[in-house]
């Protein structure tokens, strides 16, 4: 059975000081962020809210004993969670959002405990990359198994997302690079997975057009004017989340993981390594099926022949932001065969998205392409 899920309240305020005055923060609010989003827009509007940063308690993508320690500092007494930041601070503020009773995150995702949700979330991304903020889903990496795993629930829909381009100005290009390929990965992961309907192809399309059209304007320009389309990047994050929902991340995501469980490759640029040899080992196993809407669809976007599509496509991310071969994240290549065994048994969530199956056989070969 297909089905088409969007529960999210999206709301444009013209800026954060707007949003705040409009929903009446008070003393029972918590407002879970990064210490330079606090400093930069936060701290001078004098709220009566309550506040954790997240810096405070690791560094880089969330761990379950962060989680873990950041709930148990929680103040008492709250009604709603305001997440403002990246992927991280969201899908943080999900994991906060569930009663757990033992208090242990892991436990959500290694056991059969059912969570209950307590807390509202208010989600306000100041990226353009996860769509955290439309979707039913979070990631997190498991502190004794050393990689990522996620989960898909309605109780982690947030209540509200919010989205305010001024936000994400000042991210550093790479950010932005990172971030948005990640969603450009998301649009297209959904589209082509077997679950897609004609709903979330809407919004996946929409996110590629985006992404794509805006991409090419500023390799032909310089790659900084990108802040010119700040609202545009921020639609299609949340536009690719809201496909994604759907239709589900797949196999690219799942070849990810190991790189930043084991590695701590940020997200994006984990997910970006291995975007193109997964694409290319789809159309070599299938090349007749919907990866040929794919390849239209970027044909048109790109103003390129149709047999030129997935070339011009990551060439253009190539300009975009460059990848590095994995041996210079410090990976052996002894370690491919681990890294297929343990997605082929703990991933199976995603992979059963996968445009065409793959074996353990084609995920080494793909690890090894990009070696």
């Amino acid at each position: 059975m297909q089905e088409f899920k969007m529960y999210t309240y999206l709301v444009y305020p013209n800026s954060l000081f707007d949003y705040f005055s409009d929903i009446k923060i008070t003393e029972n609010d918590f407002i879970l962020t990064n210490e330079f989003l606090y400093e930069k827009h936060i701290k001078s509007l004098n709220m009566p809210a309550k506040y954790i940063l997240i810096e405070r308690y690791g560094q880089g993508e969330p761990t379950s004993s962060m989680v873990d320690n950041i709930r148990k500092d929680m103040p008492k007494g709250i009604t709603r969670i305001f997440a403002i930041g990246g992927g991280s601070v969201i899908d943080i503020a999900k994991m906060l959002s569930l009663s757990i009773p033992s208090e242990k995150t892991e436990d959500i995702l290694l056991t059969d405990v059912t969570p209950t949700k307590i807390y509202d979330i208010y989600a306000i991304p100041t990226t353009c990359g996860t769509g955290s903020e439309v979707t039913n889903a979070f990631a997190v990496e498991l502190t004794s198994l050393k990689t990522k795993r996620g989960m898909n629930s309605p109780l982690l829909f947030p209540k509200q997302a919010v989205l305010i381009p001024d936000l994400i100005l000042e991210l550093p290009y790479k950010f932005f690079a990172t971030s948005s390929v990640d969603a450009l990965i998301h649009a297209s992961e959904s589209f082509l997975s077997p679950k897609a309907t004609a709903m979330s192809e809407l919004f996946s399309k929409e996110a590629i057009t985006l992404i794509l059209t805006h991409y090419k304007k500023i390799s032909q320009t310089k790659l900084e004017d990108w802040t010119q389309y700040a609202s545009e990047f921020l639609n299609a994050s949340a536009y690719a989340g809201i496909a994604f929902c759907s239709a589900g991340c797949a196999a690219v995501h799942a070849l990810s993981y190991p790189l930043g469980g084991c590695y701590h490759i940020p997200h994006g640029e984990a997910n970006q390594l291995v975007f193109e040899p997964t694409f290319r080992k789809y159309k070599e196993k299938m090349p007749i099926g919907k990866i040929n809407a794919f390849e239209e669809l970027v044909s048109t976007i790109l103003e390129v022949p149709l047999s030129d599509a997935l070339n011009s496509l990551f060439a253009l991310l190539e300009k975009i932001i460059p990848r590095k071969p994995l041996r210079e994240y410090g990976i052996s290549d002894n370690e491919f065969i681990g890294f297929a065994e343990g997605i082929i048994t703990a991933q199976t969530r995603l992979l059963h998205n996968n445009y065409t199956p793959l074996t353990q056989t084609d995920i080494v070969e793909i690890y090894n392409s990009i070696y």
